[in-house]
């Protein structure tokens, strides 16, 4: 990897861990449904390159999302190692059994700040989606598995419009008193820019959750993912979701470019001299080995940038 310098910046975390979401919001957003050892290798190529937080799969029904249908025989082939964090997204109380019996040691559950994509997305309206995600928290913590939320939605909804903070903070309070133990913040359709981003984690902060439970989850629809992504880390964010080769997308957004591609990010803080632990060099090469799988160019500009796919 070329090396063109490193100047940190004051107020910035010495160490960012990266939350690769390629393995699930990655590929459950694309039309190509990938073989098993494919997706298998996609896992231990990313755990490889020093990832050591990848989001695996989905036990959300097949119905659903046929991309991951095959969640259980992925964990089972899987060579998880030590060390590595591996959740996988439930959507209830039945998504959780199948985890548990695949062995999980970490679930998350998907919720909105909206009524409009909850009805949309979960046909469930906000309370009836955290009515059923209750007794699915409540069970993973009884059997010690953490349990990571995320909350769609935060800064703007195709049908909505914009999202009032105070809306946000409180989904996020109601969803944090179940019992998770994190919070990703959804910029699920990519319209938020720094100010906004800085304004709400500082009325989350204000009201009770601690910044370091928080993770941000920035789409690039609009090309504010890395911007972003830095005012979150000088509000002291430390955890921040991003997918392989920049893989996903939203189906609700025109032009929507999807999740913030993990080379970018990585290429941006490994500049600023912040610590990921992440081999930029063998994480390049698994998005232009992935992106052969899909038979597509990569959407990352640092892959694009290194390897020209």
């Amino acid at each position: 990897m070329p090396g063109y310098g490193t100047t940190p910046l004051d107020g910035l975390p010495a160490r960012v861990t990266v939350c690769e979401v390629g393995p699930r919001d990655g590929l459950q957003n694309e039309s190509a449904v990938l073989p098993t050892e494919v997706k298998v290798e996609f896992i231990e190529r990313l755990v490889d390159a020093g990832h050591r937080v990848v989001e695996a799969t989905s036990f959300v029904h097949p119905r659903w999302v046929p991309q991951l249908a095959d969640a259980a025989e992925v964990l089972a082939a899987l060579d998880r190692k030590d060390g590595v964090r591996y959740p996988v997204l439930v959507p209830n109380e039945r998504g959780l059994e199948r985890a548990l019996d695949a062995g999980v040691g970490e679930v998350a559950v998907f919720g909105s700040a909206t009524e409009a994509f909850a009805r949309r997305n979960l046909n469930r309206t906000v309370d009836q989606s955290l009515e059923m995600f209750a007794p699915v928290v409540a069970r993973a913590r009884a059997a010690g598995l953490p349990v990571r939320a995320y909350l769609s939605m935060c800064f703007g909804d195709p049908w909505e419009g914009e999202v009032p903070v105070a809306q946000v903070v409180s989904v996020a309070r109601r969803m944090m008193a179940l019992g998770c133990t994190e919070l990703s913040l959804g910029d699920t359709i990519g319209v938020a820019t720094a100010g906004r981003v800085v304004a709400l984690l500082d009325a989350l902060v204000a009201d009770g959750v601690a910044v370091e439970r928080i993770a941000v989850h920035f789409h690039d629809t609009y090309g504010q993912a890395l911007a972003n992504t830095l005012a979150a880390l000088g509000r002291g964010v430390g955890i921040v979701d991003a997918s392989a080769g920049g893989l996903g997308g939203c189906p609700y957004a025109r032009s929507a470019t999807g999740n913030l591609a993990t080379e970018d990010l990585v290429w941006a803080l490994h500049g600023l001299g912040i610590e990921t632990g992440i081999d930029l060099d063998k994480l390049v090469a698994t998005s232009a080995w992935m992106a052969q799988r899909l038979g597509r160019p990569s959407p990352s500009r640092v892959v694009r940038a290194l390897v020209g796919s």
